[in-house]
């Protein structure tokens, strides 16, 4: 990968550094999250042709029917993910890998599934250029979330399932927040946050939002919408 396409020419840090100052105006106070949007070269993750848009705040069209979500979206969802501190975070849709690297810079392990095997080789390539070395990668079906490495204090859904899957509130740890959008594609979507305590999951509902649907299988929903 070229070293300008790395942020070092077409892109600078005084860009980034816009970009942070652009979220902060909208309203995300987590620094934390605002520092992983200023260190991270977002225009890496879009082809070199849309490089010049990354950081607009808009999302972007990645390849196969999938999106970049826009720069809000993804620090608004990391940082109601963050406010229960978690250590071990189920990503569901790598897409691109942006919001995989935004969560690996800011907790101890991620663990992202992506169903598109072209995506993911994309994404494991960046995340690799990057050095982020605490993201576990898995080509599958996130509807089913990643059971041999449950229970996770946090779960990020990057695309819109119809009802919240019951295998990803049951992967979820005592205390844990799972952050997901809710809704048909076309329609009318809902970004929740779902908090366990115990056997009780407490639901907020927060913005409306219009992700990509989440394909894949069609596991019972846990009875929210």
């Amino acid at each position: 990968m070229r070293a300008e396409f790395l942020g070092i020419g077409m892109t600078s840090q005084r860009t980034r550094e816009r970009l942070a100052a652009r979220m902060a105006e909208l309203g995300i106070r987590n620094r934390q999250v605002l520092n992983a949007i200023r260190s991270l070269p977002r225009h890496i993750f879009v082809d070199e042709a849309l490089a010049s848009r990354a950081y607009e705040e808009t999302s972007l069209p990645i390849g196969n029917g999938q999106t970049l979500s826009q720069p809000f979206v993804v620090a608004r969802m990391t940082e109601i993910l963050l406010e229960v501190s978690p250590r071990r975070v189920l990503e569901v849709g790598t897409g691109s890998g942006y919001q995989t690297a935004v969560l690996a810079s800011l907790v101890e392990k991620v663990y992202s599934i992506e169903r598109i095997a072209t995506l993911q080789a994309l994404a494991r390539g960046r995340l690799w250029d990057l050095k982020l070395n605490n993201v576990t990668l898995k080509h599958g079906d996130g509807y089913a979330g990643w059971p041999e490495h449950a229970p996770f204090h946090g779960i990020l859904v990057a695309a819109a399932p119809p009802e919240v899957p019951q295998a990803l509130l049951q992967q979820l740890a005592d205390g844990g927040r799972l952050v997901l959008p809710v809704g048909v594609s076309g329609g009318q979507q809902q970004l929740y946050s779902i908090t366990r305590r115990g056997d009780t999951f407490i639901q907020q509902a927060l913005d409306k939002v219009t992700f990509v649907p989440m394909l894949g299988g069609t596991q019972s929903s846990g009875g929210f919408r």
